[in-house]
């Protein structure tokens, strides 16, 4: 790679600059002109481009459109050139819609660019210019303020900055970095003297130099892996695929099996035998399946969307529905994402829980609030609270206690993670007061004495260092957040952070809480009632992950507990054994590529994987799922970008009932692919008839007829079973297996050989009814011209009108797989009475209304004919009825 920079960014100063080829003076104009050439803009670029054309190409050619060009192809030589442009159509509208979507990971890389910064202070020719932020080169010094978002991954020269890591770290708190840190960081986002290209400098000011542009920092890593996951078939896109093949082999198989049938059995012209071959593959080909598979998606996605859940890619909502394992984070989804301050312990008193208003606190307990309230840079605001949950959830605690004294902040020793302490120097009256918070393990360490509950303080001793340790585990036992609380008088200016924070007054500790959201308990409910496990990802403390997992029923025993730190010391077959066997597992502290693994370790194993995420960080382990979930109020736009669905709510409910619609949807699809499947027997069955009989029966349905059922009478009904409700106990079933297929041997065996068969039974029955009564007697003329052909065509249209009547049994039918039809309901659906009008009505036009007749081949059958039509649908669903009662009686399931 052009330019290709290996440098450790956390070796001392002087090596660093070596490696670089710079000084803390920065660059001169020509020296980053060179090195611009060398390394590139500082951009995030696309590592690979796809062609819209090939893309294109792609869709055209996918076994299912391969079907309907055929389909189109023998419509055209059958002479109905409308008809073969509408199937022309769907071909291109299907393809066009497909190859859209591929553009997904280019705009995800698109929505990171929008991290970058358009400008920057550097110092070039020992001047401060202002520099366009794509022309910064490792070796540039740059200023970084308040308000400023990082351009590139530097580290520090002097100065420090406070900066919102949690784009790429997911982390909320703040985090201070200086030029004074020292020490080697297990990772380079925990380092304490480096900052990273698009993340945000909140507070401070510093001078840094670059190390790292474009592709090369962080930001431009999490591009490159984003990219480098590609999007899978779903599993339905699979399927169809496999289908699709299936039914070409047996269009093509019956055209050249009985081709020579039609020319030597039954001694037609070639002429007429290849007719005869195009109609038997016209009568399999089922020209409305793909459009309606994409009609029926996109209704889901609208439903979808009104729950709350934005789904970007159609075959997605069938994928919700077979989801195994929700790996999920905890802030926001499971929880509120609002701190709130539920129990303190002021000298010996613990006040759990926190009662409001605190009657009479007393001196103990309004020291705790007064230094809770000044070792703070939130903000109270009538409109909106400004600062971080933490800090702005113990000024609502202070305010409960008292109102805030007049302390005048003088210093400040920003929250650093290593330490895990924050400290401010306030001066309060004539008194300069260091106030200290942060973990309780870090605070007690410092503390040498204890507030009394009269305010006075005495020795901290040993056993009291016991006894408050053990306080503090309760509480995070609880899944509750503890902060501990010190301060000490100042007898001058302060002076570094080791002397300053040291001997300190322990004035207690303030339990916080991010409450569960009300919908989750149940709605983890539901993921165990389906079979669905649901896996905690977070950036959170173990303990606490582990505590709010209890408490919304992820968890039910002791949970195995890794940190990132633990995955990357993992291999990825010992983390596949290891999901494998323990069913309840919480990854805390993940990496983005912790996250990216679990998937890939979770997919590896099988399973389907539903994966949240809201930082930059999340954006590649969301591409690798089978669904990403984004997070659409707290969530950036790169995970919305690479996510395939987007809750509106950020609410874990939200992707429980999109799982449950997506069963729903699946459901569906399998209902009118039986709908469609079953009518290729009664379109085949009369050219067998035609074909075995050596021609004494004539041809007792056409290919025009054939292509009016498929694209005409069928559609709107199959549409319609698309928006059937839910069958009772969906949510009850275990999740399907990956390697399930949507059309299976079952359902090939109801279609065809039991719905197809009972329906092929009547409809040859109706059209020798006809013909007998006609007249006919087997090898006798029906050609134009001679006394039988009006009867001949009033017999074709009673082959057409039975498939007709039979389409709207099976359509009954095919609403339930086993439970009866009164358990959802006769009249529920009333999108399918109103689609069996329209085809009812679509019948009634080809066969009575000019110039359609001539068109279609078409005439009225006799009044005994047509009433002998309303027996047909009451017969086929009956029949089915029974078969289902008869597996119900065998097996004893759930209804439904």
């Amino acid at each position: 790679m052009r330019g290709e920079l290996a440098v450790d960014p956390q070796s001392p100063l002087p090596d660093l600059l070596h490696r670089l080829d710079a000084s803390e003076h920065g660059l001169t104009t020509d020296q980053a002109r060179q090195r611009l050439a060398e390394y590139g803009r500082n951009e995030l670029r696309r590592t690979r481009r796809r062609s819209w054309w090939r893309e294109l190409g792609r869709q055209l050619i996918h076994p299912l459109a391969l079907l309907l060009w055929v389909a189109a192809i023998l419509a055209w030589v059958a002479g109905t050139a409308v008809l073969g442009a509408a199937i022309l159509a769907v071909i291109a509208v299907n393809a066009v819609f497909a190859s859209v979507q591929e553009r997904q990971a280019e705009r995800a890389v698109e929505a990171l660019t929008r991290y970058l910064p358009q400008q920057a202070r550097a110092l070039r020719d020992g001047n401060w210019q202002e520099v366009p932020a794509g022309e910064l080169v490792p070796g540039d010094v740059i200023a970084i303020g308040e308000g400023d978002r990082i351009s590139a991954d530097a580290r520090l020269l002097d100065g420090g900055v406070e900066v919102d890591l949690s784009a790429l770290t997911g982390e909320s708190q703040p985090a201070y970095r200086s030029a004074d840190a020292t020490g080697p960081a297990e990772s380079l986002t925990e380092a304490g003297n480096l900052v990273f290209s698009g993340t945000s400098c909140l507070s401070d000011e510093a001078r840094g130099m670059i190390y790292a542009t474009g592709m090369r920092t962080e930001l431009g890593r999490i591009a490159a892996l984003s990219q480098r996951v590609g999007r899978e078939e779903s599993p339905l896109e699979r399927q169809v695929r496999r289908v699709a093949w299936l039914i070409a082999a047996v269009a093509i198989g019956a055209g050249v099996v009985f081709f020579p049938i039609g020319v030597l059995a039954a001694g037609m012209p070639i002429s007429d035998a290849f007719t005869f071959a195009i109609g038997l593959l016209v009568a399999n080909v089922p020209e409305g399946l793909l459009p309606t598979i994409t009609l029926a998606l996109a209704v889901g996605v609208r439903g979808l969307a009104r729950l709350g859940a934005v789904v970007k890619r159609l075959s997605a909502v069938e994928t919700l529905g077979s989801t195994t394992v929700i790996c999920t984070d905890k802030t926001g989804t499971i929880t509120e994402n609002r701190m709130r301050v539920t129990a303190v312990r002021a000298a010996d008193e613990l006040l759990d829980p926190l009662p409001n208003p605190v009657p009479s606190p007393g001196p103990a307990l309004s020291a705790l609030a007064a230094t809770a309230a000044a070792c703070n840079n939130a903000e109270l605001r009538p409109d909106a609270d400004v600062g971080d949950p933490t800090e702005t959830a113990l000024l609502h605690f202070a305010a409960k206690i008292r109102q805030p004294a007049g302390s005048r902040r003088q210093s400040q020793f920003h929250f650093d993670p290593r330490l895990r302490l924050m400290s401010t120097v306030d001066a309060v009256g004539a008194d300069l007061w260091l106030h200290t918070k942060g973990a309780p393990e870090e605070v007690l360490r410092r503390c040498t004495r204890i507030i009394g509950a009269d305010g006075d303080d005495r020795p901290l001793t040993e056993q009291a260092r016991a006894e408050l340790a053990e306080a503090v585990t309760g509480q995070a036992r609880q899944g509750r957040r503890v902060l501990a609380l010190a301060r000490r008088r100042l007898t001058g200016p302060p002076g570094d952070r080791d002397t300053t924070e040291r001997e300190l007054t322990f004035l207690g500790f303030v339990a916080m809480v991010d409450p569960p959201r009300a919908a989750v308990p149940d709605a983890v409910a539901k993921c165990h009632t389906a079979g669905i496990r649901i896996i905690m990802v977070t950036g959170d403390h173990g303990l606490t992950a582990t505590a709010v997992a209890r408490q919304v029923g992820i968890t039910r025993g002791d949970p195995t507990v890794l940190t990132g730190a633990d995955l990357d010391r993992m291999t990825p077959q010992a983390l596949r054994d290891l999901l494998a066997e323990q069913r309840e597992v919480i990854f805390a502290r993940v990496s983005p590529e912790a996250k990216l693994h679990i998937a890939e370790a979770l997919r590896a194993d099988g399973q389907i994987v539903a994966m949240t995420g809201d930082g930059v960080n999340d954006a590649p382990a969301l591409r690798r799922a089978d669904i990403g979930v984004a997070m659409g109020r707290s969530g950036t736009d790169v995970t919305r970008e690479a996510a395939t669905m987007v809750l509106t709510d950020d609410n874990f409910a939200t992707i429980v009932a999109a799982v449950g619609a997506g069963r729903r949807v699946y459901a569906n699809v399998r209902k009118f692919i039986l709908y469609i499947l079953a009518h290729t027997t009664p379109e085949v069955v009369p050219f067998l008839i035609f074909a075995l009989s050596a021609g004494a029966v004539p041809l007792p349905l056409t290919v025009l007829q054939i292509l009016a059922i498929d694209l005409g009478t069928e559609t709107l009904p199959a549409l319609a079973l698309g928006r059937e409700p839910a069958e009772p106990g969906l949510m009850n079933r275990p999740p399907r297996r990956r390697t399930e297929r949507v059309i299976d041997r079952q359902m090939l065996l109801r279609a065809w050989a039991f719905l197809g068969l009972v329906s092929a039974v009547l409809v040859m029955a109706g059209f020798f009814a006809v013909l007998l009564a006609g007249g006919w007697t087997p090898g006798a003329p029906t050609g134009p011209g001679t006394a039988l052909h009006e009867t001949y065509l009033q017999a074709t249209t009673m082959t057409f009108l039975g498939i007709v009547a039979c389409q709207i049994g099976t359509a009954f039918a095919a609403r339930t797989e086993r439970a009866p039809l009164r358990a959802v309901g006769v009249f529920s659906n009333r999108l399918l009475l109103w689609g069996i009008a329209f085809e009812l009505a679509v019948a009634a036009v080809i066969v009575a209304l000019p110039p359609l007749p001539e068109v279609f081949g078409t005439r009225p059958p006799p009044a005994p004919a047509l009433a002998l039509l309303l027996v047909f649908p009451v017969v086929v669903w009956g029949a089915d009825e029974l078969r289902r009662r008869l597996i119900r009686g065998r097996t004893h399931p759930a209804v439904g």
